[in-house]
């Protein structure tokens, strides 16, 4: 029952982030292409009225006509609309999937003894070390060196080496899904407190000035447009970083924290021509197409770079029940007391008669055929089992068992 309502409570949490996370980075997207792409007004009364860019636009059979006030309108409308809870929203979500799908059961899918072998106690603690650490660093290099001459690309290089050393660290201490989730979360909370802290707190001065007549301090807005400049280029990372949990094949590398920053690097890559392509199209700034190029080419480059090595075919030695590598031929393909080998020494711990994870059991021929499907899915093609590979399932081991579905899976 207790793994019933977690199964609930993550479809469900998961459902509310992703439906959050697509308002939050959908209003990202279309304020960073409104930015890039207004124009100096042609009205005049629009230039009095101190409009810095306007926007002519055509979308569900109507004609939109945004305008942009550099510092503040001549008066504040009656009801304006924030942008807030979008962010918020994700971040609340996010973390609540993540405390019941990795925290809940640290022992299983946050810590793997192979790396780092703590109590699930300190395992949790360092997990959210990697929040508060990594916001307070980021904000402090936007702090000291934002406002500064080139700060922009100082900021952009030094936090490039806060998530490469994060990255390296995470995959070093935490069970690798866990780690590319948690690296995710750590930029997608200095996402959500780049709103909180800087975002929200700056308009809402500027709107307090306005309100009483004070002179409107355009650096409220200077800082509120770069911190959600940095917002946008963290996204796509962040979106593979929480995506990658279904391929294990990125995860479970042997230098999986350098596919993370592979993977992470090339979306910001790809990023950058899509922030820099409407500012093209008016002539602002050069083709940005090197930035998508750049970002094709890492990804093109880890897919050879991490693609599987041929293996022989497995075989069980019968003296000594062990899995070797021995050519197709030898027989045993399609013979369950080969295959009852493996799942006993790896698979019976959690789905065997004392413990069923999951509901499953297969400790026996009748469940192994009929949950032939998922063990060929979640051994073979997504290793995703045993989890965190705690009990030491082999590759000869798992190309028996892709031998074993591929022959018919016992009938």
């Amino acid at each position: 029952m207790e793994s019933y309502v977690l199964d609930w409570a993550n479809l469900l949490l998961r459902w509310v982030h992703v439906i959050t996370a697509i308002a939050w980075i959908g209003s990202s997207f279309y304020f960073v292409f409104l930015d890039s792409s207004l124009t100096p007004p042609e009205d005049e009364d629009l230039k009095k009225q101190g409009v810095s860019g306007e926007l002519w636009a055509v979308h569900g059979g109507g004609f939109y006509h945004p305008v942009k006030f550099a510092v503040s309108p001549p008066q504040l409308p009656k009801h304006l609309h924030w942008f807030f809870w979008e962010s918020y929203s994700t971040w609340i979500s996010g973390f609540a999937l993540f405390t019941v799908s990795y925290l809940y059961s640290a022992s299983t899918y946050l810590i793997d003894k192979s790396k780092m072998d703590w109590a699930p106690a300190t395992a949790i603690i360092v997990a959210l070390a990697f929040f508060v650490v990594f916001w307070l660093l980021y904000d402090a290099i936007c702090r000291i060196f934002g406002q500064k001459k080139n700060g922009d690309a100082i900021v952009g290089a030094l936090v490039f080496v806060l998530v490469c050393v994060a990255s390296w660290l995470a995959c070093h201490w935490f069970a690798g899904r866990a780690a590319f989730l948690l690296v995710g979360a750590m930029i997608a909370t200095a996402m959500s407190a780049n709103v909180f802290f800087w975002i929200i707190p700056g308009q809402r001065t500027v709107i307090r000035q306005i309100r009483t007549g004070q002179n409107v301090d355009p650096i409220h807005g200077k800082r509120g447009k770069q911190r959600s400049v940095h917002n946008t280029y963290f996204t796509l990372p962040v979106l593979f970083a929480m995506l990658s949990n279904h391929y294990s094949f990125t995860w479970s590398h042997p230098q999986n924290w350098l596919v993370l920053i592979l993977m992470m690097f090339a979306g910001a890559a790809i990023r950058q021509f899509f922030v820099m392509r409407h500012g093209y199209k008016l002539g602002r700034n050069g083709n940005p197409l090197p930035y998508a190029l750049v970002g094709v080419a890492v990804i093109v480059g880890a897919i050879v770079w991490m693609r599987p090595a041929p293996q022989a075919a497995a075989a069980v030695a019968p003296e000594t029940g062990a899995v070797s590598a021995l050519p197709a031929s030898a027989g045993g393909q399609n013979d369950y007391k080969s295959l009852q080998v493996v799942l006993e020494q790896r698979c019976y711990l959690c789905h065997g008669a004392q413990v069923q994870m999951k509901n499953l059991r297969v400790d026996s021929p009748e469940q192994v055929k009929q949950h032939a499907q998922a063990i060929y899915q979640q051994v073979v093609v997504q290793k995703l089992m045993p989890m965190n590979n705690a009990t030491g399932m082999t590759d000869a081991e798992r190309a028996l068992v892709k031998r074993w579905f591929e022959a018919g899976a016992g009938n």
